[in-house]
């Protein structure tokens, strides 16, 4: 099963509706979808190494559209829809300490957390909710997703091939590391918060 989802991606990267499903992957996941854009930037990006950096610009732009998103949903739906977002990942009772740390480190946890496997759709939330200044958080949204999406894409751009011949080999290794990665996403996330 792991096998036939990579091919599609890796076949998917040579057909128009594929940039499509990763925009979509891109901006749902940073407002509520669980799975990253990497599921799709990664394998697209093996299969066309030369279009890496186009992939990491599309998700990079989906990403803090979706962010806008997230953080309109903590500004003016988190009463109803943020707070059940939050209740559903389980930091519900960790909100109130998130959002105090914005007032002296609110860059630095964009910055910070956009860099890395922790569900960014928290921040974004949660940056609506505590109010942070939505030019300074675009920004420092395009600073640290568009930073996160092209380290992926130089480094696949450029050992592409290598890449690609490592993650055939062992696939099921591969997706169980991301897996692990991403759970322990959730895991920092919950002990920081």
């Amino acid at each position: 099963m792991l096998r036939k989802i990579y091919d599609w991606c890796i076949d998917a990267a040579h057909k128009p509706y594929a940039l499509w499903i990763l925009g979509l992957v891109s901006f749902a996941e940073s407002s509520f979808f669980p799975v990253p854009p990497d599921v799709m930037l990664i394998p697209m990006s093996l299969a066309r190494p030369q279009r890496a950096w186009f992939y990491a610009g599309l998700c990079t732009v989906t990403s803090v559209a979706g962010g806008v998103v997230g953080y309109a949903i903590g500004a003016l739906l988190y009463d109803s829809v943020g707070h059940w977002l939050i209740q559903l990942y389980g930091y519900a009772d960790k909100v109130e300490a998130f959002r105090a740390g914005y007032a002296e480190w609110g860059a630095w946890i964009i910055l910070l957390k956009g860099l890395t496997p922790i569900p960014y759709k928290l921040v974004t939330i949660t940056s609506g909710f505590a109010g942070y200044d939505i030019w300074s958080f675009i920004l420092f949204s395009i600073i640290a997703r568009g930073g996160r999406f092209f380290i992926v894409a130089i480094v696949l751009n450029r050992y592409g091939v290598v890449i690609r011949e490592q993650i055939e080999k062992r696939l099921g290794l591969w997706v169980t590391i991301g897996a692990v990665v991403l759970v322990l996403g959730f895991v920092i996330a919950f002990k920081l918060v």
